[in-house]
Formats: C-alpha cells, structure tokens, sequence
C-alpha cells in the first residue's frame, strides 16, 4: 500500500493517507484520486520562436499545435506528502495522516463521517469528535 491522495470535498480539500488507514475511521469509505485513472489529455500552444543553440542569431519559428499529456489526479512530486499533518485517535488505533485545505473543513468533515467517537490533533490543538449515528 502507498499513502494516496483522498478529496473529501467539492472544494477539492484533500487527506494524503493509505486507504484502508483513514477508512478505518470513515462511515464513508473514500476512494483514493489515482482509482478514477490516469487519463490523456491535450491541450493548445501557441506559436513561437526560440534559439537552436547559445549565442543564435536567427531564431527558429515553431508552428501553433496540440501537445498531449498524462495525467494522474493523485500525483505528487517527491516522497514528501503535501499538506499539514493530523492525528486520529480512537482509544484504540492512532494514525497519522496529512490534508490540504482548511483544517475547518476537515473537522466538519469528521464531525458528519466519524464511524466512532475519536480524537483529532490538529497542528495546534486537540478535539473530541462524536459519531453520529
């Protein structure tokens, strides 16, 4: 298993994590970004002009076109995963995962998903999320 990217929102917030580790606190199972596939897509450039080598004089003209490109949804650059870190703690398993957005919307996010009552440590403080049933 690899850490992925998870977007639990339209805002596209997102939790980087191993997925069977933050569905374990999830009445909603999330779905890693990477599982909607990577897609080919295109996209237009303009003309331009640029030097063949150092110190050219006369530039090439390049002709207007399409390139195309890959794209992975879930993509990340390096090993390091993006985002600010949380814990989740539920008496009994502790976790640890990173998120993008606003650590408001995860809490709101948690508050409506919990599947049981646990613990969040944000950066900078801890709260106590209750499930709701």
């Amino acid at each position: 298993m690899s850490i992925q990217k998870h977007t639990y929102d339209a805002s596209g917030n997102a939790i980087y994590a191993e997925t069977a580790n933050i569905n374990y606190f999830l009445k909603t199972q999330l779905e890693a970004d990477t599982v909607g596939g990577v897609v080919n897509k295109q996209t237009e450039v303009k003309a331009f002009s640029r030097r063949r080598y150092k110190g050219d004089d006369e530039k090439a003209n390049i002709k207007a076109g399409t390139r195309n490109f890959m794209y992975d949804p879930g993509r990340r650059n390096g090993n390091a995963t993006p985002g600010a870190p949380f814990i989740l703690d539920d008496g009994e398993e502790k976790r640890s995962f990173t998120f993008t957005g606003s650590f408001t919307d995860l809490h709101a996010f948690l508050v409506g998903d919990a599947k049981m009552d646990l613990r969040v440590y944000s950066p900078s403080a801890s709260y106590q999320i209750t499930a709701v049933e």
